[in-house]
């Protein structure tokens, strides 16, 4: 019977460590706080996640495109998108333990909860979230630039131009992926929430009248994406903000939250953002960002609808939630139960023994498999039911050993993850049999 551990958070940071998934940045220098590196098998994974993401926005759709903006934006993008302004936290200290916290996470202003002191609170302050430094030889106030806190506003400043190279229409939207960074005052839940990070954000342009419906769609859109890539549906639910919630720009928002083990939290955001950000930077730059409708022959400002999901909290939710520990006693075993599409490794190859010439008929194989675009692993290394386990534990979907049988007629074994069912076919006939079980889930 699956089951979950009752520590489960700290048994997959255990895991991720072990198995080659997520390891502390600067591990050898004590660790840097908030910030972590992704291994072999975790940089797999992740990337799944990003190309299910960019293949079910962009390649599988018609009327969005891409970009890749640059980090370091022009100082005044800040300034007009209001992030110089409001985008801060507020921010408290304990004055006996000197712990910093933020002001909203307190449920008590008076006792502080790492000494249980009371009184001994500073005055609340604002805390602005953006990494700030310099560009050029020069660190005065004219050269100072910011580590971008979101992607969004690359696309905003590039609304013409993408528009116009692309001959698009409304409705239309452009999609980025790439790194973020917020000087949280207080980052925690491994991966969940850093200072560094990477998102998956998607702003679509709609004639105004049309946003409320488009919202609408975006919403059931993002949530059923995470459930067709595995996460379990009761596992998840949208959340609207209340009015004292929504930015001030914002028309509507809703969260897709999951439930990991620390509770309910955010996933993603579908916010209405109204036209307030291509009218901020028209007015902040001077140049108009207006479209221009050829049926009306009007100038107008688009609504947008933005879905912005975080690549490194999707990835730690879809390992949460393929976590499963299976049976007891010699029997008992972790498993990875990923949906082929986001699987970091799709076939394991282990020869039987490491002789008689079934590790080089093995390693053929392996980069027949390469060659072919699925992602596989060589594994000679101990007995056949521990490299079972290994490949269990990273979620590998299919185990092919090749023993003596394989050596005179040529077939091998397949084991397949979840059933642990085993079949025997052609060697010459593996790739086509991997496309087949995995089509769709690519």
């Amino acid at each position: 019977m699956a089951q979950k551990p009752p520590d489960l958070m700290n048994t997959i940071v255990s895991l991720c460590k072990r198995r080659g998934f997520i390891f502390q940045s600067s591990e050898i220098y004590g660790g840097l706080n908030s910030c972590w590196d992704y291994g072999p098998i975790g940089v797999e994974l992740k990337r799944n996640v990003k190309n299910a993401w960019w293949h079910s926005m962009v390649h599988a759709r018609r009327d969005i495109v891409g970009i890749d903006a640059s980090i370091l934006m022009h100082p005044k993008v800040w300034e007009a998108s209001g992030h110089l302004a409001g985008f801060t936290d507020p921010l408290v200290d304990c004055k006996n333990c000197k712990e910093r916290f933020r002001a909203d996470h307190l449920k008590n202003l008076d006792k502080c909860p790492k000494c249980g002191m009371s009184g001994t609170f500073t005055e609340v302050r604002k805390f602005n979230l953006m990494f700030k430094t310099f560009m050029g030889p020069v660190e005065d106030a004219q050269a100072v630039v910011f580590m971008r806190p979101e992607t969004a506003q690359g696309i905003f400043v590039n609304f013409l131009n993408v528009q116009q190279a692309s001959r698009l229409k409304l409705p239309f939207g452009i999609a980025q992926v790439g790194k973020s960074f917020r000087n949280e005052i207080t980052p925690g839940n491994f991966t969940y929430r850093t200072r560094e990070f990477e998102q998956m954000e998607m702003e679509f342009f709609v004639m105004p009248g049309e946003d409320q419906k488009w919202y609408e769609y975006w919403l059931q859109a993002r949530r059923q994406w995470y459930i067709d890539h595995g996460i379990r549906p009761e596992n998840l639910r949208l959340r609207a903000h209340e009015q004292s919630e929504l930015a001030h720009y914002a028309k509507a928002c809703s969260d897709v939250e999951y439930q990991f083990p620390f509770g309910w939290s955010e996933l993603e955001g579908i916010a209405n953002r109204t036209d307030f950000d291509l009218k901020q930077h028209s007015q902040h730059s001077g140049k108009s960002l207006a479209y221009f409708d050829e049926e009306t022959k009007q100038h107008i400002f688009p609504f947008v609808i933005e879905p912005a999901a975080g690549a490194d909290r999707a990835t730690l939710a879809f390992l949460v939630d393929a976590y499963t520990e299976e049976g007891a006693g010699d029997d008992k075993r972790t498993v990875l139960k990923f949906k082929p599409s986001i699987a970091p490794v799709k076939a394991a190859l282990l020869p039987l023994v490491k002789k008689e010439g079934m590790p080089e008929k093995a390693e053929k194989i392996y980069a027949d498999c390469m060659k072919s675009g699925i992602n596989a692993l060589y594994d000679h290394a101990s007995s056949i039911g521990r490299r079972y386990a290994r490949n269990d534990e990273i979620g590998t979907p299919f185990c092919v050993t090749v023993d003596g049988q394989s050596m005179t007629d040529d077939t091998i074994t397949v084991r397949e993850r979840d059933s642990r069912l085993q079949q025997r076919i052609a060697a010459t006939a593996l790739v086509d049999f991997l496309k087949k079980q995995l089509e769709g889930n690519l």
